[in-house]
């Protein structure tokens, strides 16, 4: 299911001089699209794929710091002004649920939640598991995962795995797995080698010619851990850690 289909970077190319179109990734986007209900975007540190999933997450409703589209609050202006120029074309298909993850501002989020729920607690303990400050950085995001995304939605995140142990990760796959049976579509930051195995979601990385698809074996993230734990100890050398 596919409630997004494309995106378009509607700036005239000439006009991509100040942040955040000098990004070489951004400069470099006119349009890409979701033939996936799984797609993953991978690259460095500053390379511009949070930014693009803000942005895409903003033009599609919800609260750039992060939440539904009913959450409208604000902390901090953070955002960059993407948004104003990527076009994000839809499906004929409208989805029941959504939601922006985004771990940087997920405190807020966390908050903004107990706030709202305040007078109903029994509200909170369906939607949300109870308080998601009173769980773990990562049990509060599985919480989320497992009670307030009930399918037939549109899930965007924003390196969810920065809160997870390896076994997190795995029951994240599986979350994953079931929401897309259920209907859903997610577009996904990640560094995360474990969750670029998602079977036929599509990844890209971008980089200085912009975003371009890659198969998993093929990503930094695979041969790069695969390369470490074949030869932690030839590495762990390499970096100096020896006494």
């Amino acid at each position: 299911m596919h409630y997004i289909h494309s995106i378009r970077n509607t700036k005239p190319i000439e006009d991509r001089i100040a942040y955040p179109f000098n990004i070489a990734s951004i400069l470099n986007l006119n349009e890409l699209r979701f033939r996936s209900p799984v797609t993953f975007i991978i690259g460095e540190n500053g390379s511009g794929k949070s930014t693009l999933v803000e942005a895409i997450a903003i033009n599609a409703g919800f609260n750039p710091e992060g939440g539904t589209k009913n959450f409208n609050f604000h902390t901090k202006d953070s955002h960059s002004e993407l948004f104003n120029d990527l076009q994000v074309i839809r499906t004929a298909f409208r989805e029941n649920d959504g939601f922006f993850l985004r771990a940087e501002s997920f405190y807020n989020v966390a908050t903004e939640v107990d706030d709202v729920f305040e007078d109903d607690l029994g509200a909170l303990e369906t939607n949300y598991g109870g308080s998601l400050h009173e769980c773990s950085h990562g049990e509060s995001f599985l919480n989320l995962m497992h009670k307030r995304f009930s399918g037939r939605g549109l899930y965007l995140l924003d390196e969810p795995e920065s809160a997870l142990s390896i076994n997190s990760q795995f029951r994240l796959l599986t979350r994953i797995n079931q929401l897309v049976n259920n209907k859903s579509q997610f577009i996904i930051a990640t560094h995360s080698p474990i969750l670029l195995a998602y079977p036929n979601a599509e990844i890209y990385t971008v980089s200085e010619f912009g975003l371009q698809q890659v198969e998993y074996e093929e990503t930094e993230q695979f041969k790069l851990y695969k390369y470490f734990l074949n030869n932690y100890q030839k590495m762990v050398t390499e970096l100096g850690l020896h006494e």
